[in-house]
């Protein structure tokens, strides 16, 4: 028998439960995205950066393939002895870049033995040593270096430098011309002395390039030193660290990708350089292993001297030339990217 009041409760509980037919059921909350929009700004920086970077890409395309087209020609009538003839007759079809290539890579080398430590000093005197004032100084000079043209740097070392360093040349060939780099003889061996035979020199025109290519791989290379975290530097100044030995343990490990990345980029300034090289140098075309002797030559130069007078195939043979100096570039500086990348300033300093 069902208790007295118990039909009420059970139709109070259906009628709470049921929902009147005009009310529809609360709509379910809209996903929020998690994508957020970019501002404006970002949005131009980005696209105008993309098309700075495929602009760059395109155009060092468009002068590979420039460079390939035109001197196709003289690479189809030379062959693979285009690299290893030490003779420049286009007109007689025997030519070849081989004494061209030595001479460019050793004007190069020497260049980057004066520019390196050049420019490692000059940057950590003016990022460790300089005060604030002096410094300002300092970075405003190293800039206009940098600005100077190549042409003031080329007389310069042509009517000034080459006199100077003559002597030097004679001193280093008569006490170090055991060192077959060094020696400056003839052709049976005797060694020479006369000061003629030490102009016009890949020493001098390395000379003067490294004094071009040093302002800039001391920019770079200052750039890195200063970025140096100053917790490091105090830390090992705390520990009774010398000045020096805390450059020695924290500025340069944390440095390390500056100092490769400028002395890749002086190098691929030093391969290409003209009209100072071209107004030093004495050119030949045989390969010259001794630095201080008078003759040397180089690809940017021999473009230089032969462009004016060359014939269609002579200028498809100096394109020819530029193709193969273009093709080192490139290999240079993505074999410096990669090493930088590997040695990213920053990334560990010694303890």
């Amino acid at each position: 028998m069902t208790p007295a009041g118990s039909d009420d409760l059970t139709q109070v509980l259906f009628a709470r439960d049921e929902v009147a037919p005009d009310e529809a059921p609360p709509a379910a909350p809209a996903r929020r995205s998690l994508v957020s929009r970019r501002p404006l700004g970002d949005t131009v920086f980005r696209t105008t950066a993309f098309a700075a970077g495929g602009i760059t890409v395109a155009i060092m395309l468009a002068v590979g393939f420039f460079l390939t087209l035109r001197g196709g020609d003289a690479l189809s009538v030379a062959g693979p002895s285009f690299l290893t003839t030490q003779e420049w007759s286009p007109e007689t079809r025997t030519f070849g870049i081989a004494a061209i290539l030595a001479g460019t890579v050793t004007i190069a080398l020497v260049a980057m033995t004066f520019s390196v430590p050049l420019a490692m000093g000059t940057a950590l005197l003016i990022s460790e040593v300089v005060p604030p004032r002096v410094r300002t100084l300092l970075v405003s000079l190293v800039d206009l270096m940098a600005a100077v043209p190549s042409v003031v740097y080329g007389l310069w070392g042509l009517f000034f430098l080459q006199q100077n360093v003559i002597p030097v040349a004679q001193w280093i060939s008569h006490y170090f011309g055991w060192i077959p780099v060094l020696a400056v003889t003839d052709s049976d061996g005797t060694p020479l002395t006369d000061a003629s035979q030490f102009t016009s020199s890949a020493f001098i025109a390395g000379m003067v390039v490294a004094l071009m290519v040093a302002p800039t791989q001391t920019s770079v290379m200052r750039e890195a030193f200063s970025q140096a975290p100053v917790g490091e530097r105090e830390g090992a100044l705390a520990l009774g660290s010398t000045r020096w030995g805390m450059i020695r343990t924290v500025v340069l490990p944390f440095g390390r990708g500056g100092i490769i990345g400028g002395t890749m980029l002086g190098l691929g300034r030093a391969l290409g350089e003209t009209i100072a090289v071209y107004l030093i140098i004495s050119p030949i075309f045989t390969i010259n292993t001794e630095v201080l002797k008078t003759g040397s030559n180089s690809v940017s130069a021999l473009i230089a001297l032969r462009y004016g007078e060359a014939s269609e195939f002579g200028l498809s043979a100096l394109m020819a030339a530029g193709l193969a100096l273009f093709l080192i570039t490139l290999v240079i500086n993505f074999t410096a990217s990669s090493i930088v990348a590997r040695s990213r300033s920053g990334a560990q300093s010694e303890g």
